[in-house]
């Protein structure tokens, strides 16, 4: 069977060399940009070139994984500004001329940082598990009140509920919120909060928007700590929550965001046990591991589960299977999860 012929155009396509090909870029005429990621490593333009449309995509190499590379990164850095600090971890602006473009960084520094930092950001494989009830029970909650609950752990976070330390950094307290609460930190019925950009936030590009409500109530550790009898809160909490992320993004970016443009979410298991509330644009790319299957959990979709399970006060998020991913380096994997995938006695007074 004879192939179809093709025209001179495709054949002329074809023979196209590399400097021909590179010639086409100085002749792209923009009309406009298309899209842009919320990094800002990635924006896509529409133009023509000789009266024929065209996309041109300008995407940031990535850096280059050599130790030389990374050392002269880091001393090229220039007009850095630092865009906030919380405890330990602090994030700035900067730009470095390292590469043959000049471009604009956005830095995180966790400083001092702790083994559990190290192995957290440290590359390694993933492990998916389901934490029963029952493994939650004996384990993973008595672990988190062991170690995770303790007031240096905590204190950080208190210091900022109680307005002590970093008010600089609230972008929002809730009408319900009072300071006064600070002498009475057995109080769980606090329906205040107040939000933090995160710090993957740059406070300028509202579709980058990623905020933290921290609740002001002390009683609850995780989304395993939510019961039906707080169904109602946490409706109040919702709504509260995306108003006032809406108007902070719209003030601080300069750009209108609507409610409906916004998403709430909880991480199980969290960096911290006290409960808080990630609140990000709908449009932020889930980009690593923060908003991914196994990692978020919507709060609508908790509140939702939680309304549909039989009647009781004690009936809650304790009460379910919940399957997530972690690091094998994670203690939760080395000295739990790991130990009954090989049949082996659970131990993590250790940890």
């Amino acid at each position: 069977m004879a192939l179809p012929s093709t025209s001179l155009e495709e054949q002329k396509r074809r023979a196209e060399t590399k400097s021909e090909a590179e010639s086409l870029l100085p002749l792209f005429r923009i009309t406009r940009i298309l899209n842009h990621d919320q990094n800002g490593r990635r924006i896509t333009l529409l133009g023509s070139i000789k009266d024929q449309p065209g996309l041109l995509t300008f995407e940031r190499a990535a850096f280059e994984s050599d130790l030389g590379a990374a050392t002269l990164l880091l001393q090229s850095l220039s007009d850095t500004i630092n865009l906030g600090a919380n405890d330990i971890y602090r994030w700035y602006m900067s730009n470095t001329q390292a590469t043959p473009a000049r471009h604009s960084l956005k830095i995180n520094l966790i400083w001092p940082c702790t083994d559990a930092h190290i192995k957290k950001y440290t590359a390694q494989q993933l492990r998916y598990v389901i934490e029963t009830p029952e493994v939650y029970a004996q384990h993973i909650r008595p672990w988190i009140e062991r170690t995770q609950r303790t007031p240096k752990r905590l204190d950080w976070i208190y210091n900022i509920l109680d307005g002590v330390t970093e008010q600089e950094d609230v972008v929002h307290r809730s009408s319900d919120f009072g300071i006064s609460l600070s002498h009475d930190k057995q109080k769980s019925d606090s329906e205040g909060f107040l939000l933090l950009p995160d710090l993957n936030w740059d406070r300028r590009t509202a579709t980058g928007l990623h905020l933290l409500a921290l609740v002001e109530r002390r009683d609850l550790y995780s989304l395993r700590s939510l019961k039906q009898k707080h169904v109602p809160w946490l409706k109040h909490l919702r709504n509260e929550i995306v108003k006032a992320a809406s108007g902070v993004a719209s003030k601080l970016a300069g750009e209108l965001v609507d409610e409906d443009q916004i998403k709430c979410y909880i991480h199980y298991q969290p960096t911290y046990y006290h409960f808080h509330v990630h609140v990000v644009h709908v449009m932020l790319e889930a980009n690593g591991t923060t908003q991914a299957v196994g990692k978020a959990f919507a709060l609508e979709n908790i509140i939702s589960q939680l309304e549909n399970m039989a009647i009781g006060e004690s009936v809650g998020m304790d009460n379910v299977d919940l399957g997530y991913f972690m690091g094998e380096e994670s203690p939760l994997w080395k000295s739990c999860f790991g130990k009954i995938k090989t049949g082996e006695k659970v131990d993590l007074n250790d940890e």
